[in-house]
């Protein structure tokens, strides 16, 4: 059967003045997550979406949810995120005092755990987590800030993952400065999941997406 790569859209990037229109012509394109960035200020300079934007997406479509938690122990606030409606919750290791717990707390809760990687994290550093995860969010930009340039560094570090995704049966995103011509080159190294913001927002949606897409037949 073959593969299609799947796009989350960031909720960041959308026009939050029309959370309802934004959300409702990309569910009828048929996107399958919609990514939501949640951030504290503290583990991140910024603060991003809280649980009220994530009550209007989930109000608003029946597209899973990806929620990203750039926040200090959250540990704290797994129940919470869960009852939110998240499909997948993601976690960074360096902000959790016990990742493996919260891991575990998440799965238990019937939702896929995920781990983020910031750039400057190295696999060794978290590569004890990755048997515990279906999900693991590979950041191409550093976290806190939409509309960033995707950072070439990152690429190595995306193939390695790419192999032991293969290995350990999750699924690998990247997140940061994701365009069609990136997601085709990605795709190669065992990317399945794609986070996309301005390149998808400022552009046709579904031509877009099409393209993306369009890596699955080129195979």
């Amino acid at each position: 059967m073959m593969t299609m790569p799947k796009i989350h859209p960031s909720i960041l990037c959308a026009n939050h003045g029309d959370i309802k229109g934004e959300v409702e012509k990309l569910t009828a394109v048929g996107v399958d997550y919609f990514h939501i960035d949640v951030m504290d200020g503290n583990f991140v300079p910024n603060f991003g979406c809280g649980t009220e934007i994530i009550k209007a997406v989930k109000n608003y479509t029946d597209i899973p949810l990806d929620v990203h938690l750039m926040i200090e122990n959250p540990a704290r606030h797994v129940d919470l995120f869960c009852d939110l409606g998240a499909a997948i919750l993601t976690i960074h290791p360096e902000a959790d005092k016990q990742p493996a717990r919260t891991l575990a707390a998440i799965k238990e809760r019937g939702v896929i755990p995920g781990i983020a990687i910031k750039p400057d994290t190295s696999i060794e550093d978290v590569k004890e987590f990755l048997p515990l995860c279906g999900y693991v969010l590979a950041m191409t930009v550093n976290p806190g800030y939409g509309g960033q340039s995707f950072l070439e560094s990152t690429v190595d570090k995306i193939k390695n993952l790419g192999i032991l995704a293969q290995e350990y049966g999750f699924a690998l995103c990247v997140d940061g400065g994701i365009n069609a011509q990136l997601a085709h080159r990605l795709w190669e190294y065992g990317v399945t999941n794609f986070v996309m913001g301005n390149a998808l927002f400022k552009g046709n949606y579904l031509e877009v997406m099409n393209e993306v897409r369009a890596v699955s037949s080129a195979e």
